[in-house]
């Protein structure tokens, strides 16, 4: 990340000023939203409260949570301008980390899948929320890439976003010094505590805050993102699906950091609507997602000759929208059938054009089930065309 030294070209080293944000502490602040804002927080909470209804009849639920993640962690990653397709992660989190060292991108956005993982994972614990906590969501995030020295450390000096790499004059935003970052993420802390305000709210304010506090030298922006579902966890929210919430907000940028910005400027108002109505809509969408899946297994199953509930290829069928890349080793983890029967159903699997395999060498052998990576992908975009 850019360093404030006197260093760089000679239009570099021009003086100038520049005034850092400092935001105000939020643990004990009290957040009154008005009408359309409490609506479109009502909204989203009702939204939130019928995940359960969109399981769908023919994928498991473990299945299809983890088709949703991915699609959070690309779009979350896409943001960032880090984008790959739907395949590409998929192939990545199939491979041995070693074997990833050629697809940087993809490390890095397997890395967000880790993060928000990790998020909901320390959501779900139950104890009290601390700054170590958000260290390791962001080491997480950051562990595997060519930025891993600075994974779960939180910086020591001035950072900035915008403006050029050498000198916070003319950036668009400077975050507060690295002296008052600890006190403020302790204070942040202490807010994702709090059970008095709408969990939809509470997960807006604390991406916003997140963001304004800028703790890191790289990884800000998917981190305050990943928050988003621990408080969402925390709270009894989303507590078997993840709405993909990041290809919504992306789908008008310009309204995104806009938001972000009036929430800097003291209106929260504006910010938890905007993040409210983002929210719902991921929710309704993730119903269009569970019908797309179970009419394409349906197909599968016409194919295949309906087999028997208890059979390999039945069983794997349910299975690969979680792991749409696969092998044989995974297939028997998935099924807990015998090596011969496995071997069975991922032909008769390829043979029904469900699979398509890999690489053509005998042993060792990979599939993907390329229509589920693009029913995937479908579904990212249409989250993330405009409303």
């Amino acid at each position: 990340m850019p360093d404030p030294a006197p260093s760089g070209p000679h239009a570099a080293k021009r003086g100038g000023t520049y005034a850092p944000f400092i935001p105000a502490r939020i643990s004990e602040r009290s957040f009154s939203l008005g009408d359309v804002a409490g609506a479109a927080v009502v909204q989203a909470t009702g939204a939130l409260a019928q995940l359960l209804r969109a399981a769908p009849r023919l994928t498991s639920s473990d299945a299809l949570a983890r088709g949703l993640l991915r699609v959070e962690s690309v779009a979350s990653s896409r943001i960032e301008g880090v984008g790959i397709s739907h395949g590409r992660l998929a192939r990545a989190e199939h491979a041995a980390p070693g074997g990833l060292a050629g697809d940087p991108r993809a490390v890095e956005v397997l890395g967000n899948v880790e993060a928000i993982e990790k998020a909901i994972e320390l959501g779900a614990k139950g104890a009290a929320f601390a700054i170590a906590d958000i260290e390791a969501i962001h080491r997480s995030l950051l562990r595997l890439t060519e930025n891993r020295d600075v994974a779960g450390v939180i910086r020591a000096g001035q950072t900035w976003m915008g403006g050029d790499d050498y000198n916070p004059v003319g950036a668009d935003y400077v975050p507060p010094p690295s002296e008052n970052v600890r006190d403020l993420l302790g204070d942040l802390c202490a807010f994702v505590e709090r059970d008095d305000l709408p969990a939809t709210a509470q997960a807006a304010i604390t991406h916003a805050q997140f963001r304004n506090i800028h703790p890191f030298a790289d990884g800000n922006g998917r981190t305050g993102r990943a928050l988003i579902y621990t408080v969402l966890r925390r709270r009894g929210e989303a507590a078997s699906l993840v709405p993909a919430i990041s290809p919504v907000l992306a789908s008008e940028p310009k309204a995104y950091v806009g938001g972000l910005g009036a929430y800097s400027a003291g209106d929260a108002d504006s910010w938890c609507e905007r993040f409210a109505n983002a929210t719902t809509r991921a929710v309704q969408e993730i119903q269009w997602v569970a019908d797309a899946l179970d009419a394409r297994q349906a197909e599968w199953l016409g194919r295949l000759g309906n087999p028997r509930r208890d059979s390999a290829v039945r069983q794997l069928l349910g299975a690969l929208p979680g792991h749409p890349v696969i092998d044989a080793g995974v297939a028997e983890a998935l099924t807990g059938k015998s090596h011969t029967a496995v071997h069975l159903a991922l032909n008769r699997l390829e043979a029904a054009g469900v699979l398509e395999p890999l690489t053509e060498r005998r042993w060792g052998r990979s599939w993907e089930a390329a229509e589920l990576l693009q029913l995937f992908s479908d579904f990212e975009q249409r989250l993330s065309a405009r409303a």
